[in-house]
């Protein structure tokens, strides 16, 4: 009992000296890490840390915002739906660098001009969300996720908003976001049919990596420049496009060509019907998602639920559906001509537009049999 006693006490004394944090040396660096792209979805458009080196207290770790548990109970949806939990860990700066050193992608140190007091501050912050519900955050795709969770904390640190965006703010989110999918044809495909009109708001607010790497460089603090070192750790590879008939546009347009010189109506009917349950789809997500980037999704005017009806309608009624969505297919067209994703959905325009005509019992071009 004594003894029990004895190390009760003993452990009483002892947990404030492991909840304290160690004062940092004059010499302690804060950085800022941009790592580059990678080859999986979730690394398409990079990755930001934050890096803490404090030798003298034999410390070198980095911050990462960017994890997430794919063991997390209905993992999808709650990605799609928009409340999946991200979270910060810890990681030694050796275990950081090695996973960008096998994937061959760039990792560029940014070291900030900051007073101890406030490299303290942020250490002692950083520690202290480890241990409470601060650790944890809502991933959104433009609001919220590890390139803006390092921004909020470093704008908090300096008392006011310094990092701002100086990348263009007059185009819009889609354009900036189109080039990045430059080699991954189908991940482009998917990403401008499920984003909806946000994405073509102006890109004003600062989420990429290279963003606010961009914007480091030129913020300053007191008349002074925030980043007082700039270099590269991990120099990465090079992407180099490479065609792929089956990762292009060229598999649609082919396939989409099949369906029209096979010329029968029952396929007809059958790729409107799947594009209307994809339209359903849509619409669905666009009420159960809190994405606000998959809101208001004007690719259902493409993709329309009318199509749905299609096979199951006679006569007038069928006529009125096709008439009214060959309508829609001219609105949908109008509203696409300034947008940088016209040239992927233009097959699936002249597609529709087509076989409507052709089902509804008119021969547009004149140039083919009547379907059958």
């Amino acid at each position: 009992m004594l003894k029990k006693a004895l190390f009760l006490l003993l452990l009483f004394f002892c947990l404030p000296t492991f909840s304290q944090n160690p004062k940092l040396s004059e010499n302690t660096q804060i950085s800022i890490y941009t790592c580059g792209r990678g080859e999986q979805l979730y690394s398409t458009f990079g990755h930001t840390a934050l890096r803490i080196k404090d030798e003298a207290n034999q410390l070198d770790i980095v911050f990462n915002y960017g994890a997430f548990d794919f063991r997390t109970e209905n993992f999808y949806l709650k990605f799609v739906k928009g409340d999946l939990q991200y979270f910060m860990n810890v990681t030694s700066v050796e275990d950081f660098i090695l996973e960008y050193q096998i994937d061959e992608r760039e990792v560029i140190e940014q070291t900030l001009n900051l007073s101890l007091p406030q490299k303290q501050k942020l250490f002692e912050e950083l520690n202290a969300s480890l241990y409470t519900s601060e650790r944890y955050y809502t991933y959104k795709f433009i609001d919220r996720n590890c390139t803006t969770m390092v921004t909020e904390k470093i704008n908090g640190l300096l008392g006011q908003v310094q990092i701002q965006k100086v990348d263009d703010k007059t185009i819009s989110y889609r354009t900036l976001l189109y080039p990045y999918f430059e080699n991954y044809f189908w991940y482009k495909l998917g990403i401008n049919i499920v984003f909806g009109g946000k994405t073509d708001a102006k890109a004003e607010k600062l989420f990429l990596p290279v963003e606010l790497m961009n914007s480091l460089d030129k913020a300053n603090v007191n008349g002074k420049p925030l980043v007082r070192a700039k270099k590269t750790l991990v120099p990465g590879s090079t992407i180099e496009p490479k065609f792929a008939f089956f990762n292009s546009i060229y598999v649609i347009i082919a396939f989409l060509v099949l369906i029209t010189i096979i010329n029968k109506r029952w396929l007809f009917l059958s790729y409107l019907f799947v594009c209307g349950i994809l339209g359903v789809v849509l619409c669905l997500i666009g009420l159960y998602s809190q994405h606000q980037e998959l809101l208001w999704n004007y690719n259902a005017l493409l993709f329309s639920p009318l199509f749905l009806a299609l096979p199951f309608l006679k006569a007038i009624k069928l006529k009125r559906i096709c008439n009214l969505s060959i309508a829609l297919l001219f609105v949908y067209a109008l509203f696409m001509v300034n947008k940088p994703h016209l040239p992927l959905m233009l097959p699936f325009v002249l597609a529709a537009f087509y076989m409507l005509l052709k089902i509804d019992g008119r021969n547009p071009f004149r140039l083919l049999t009547s379907v059958k």
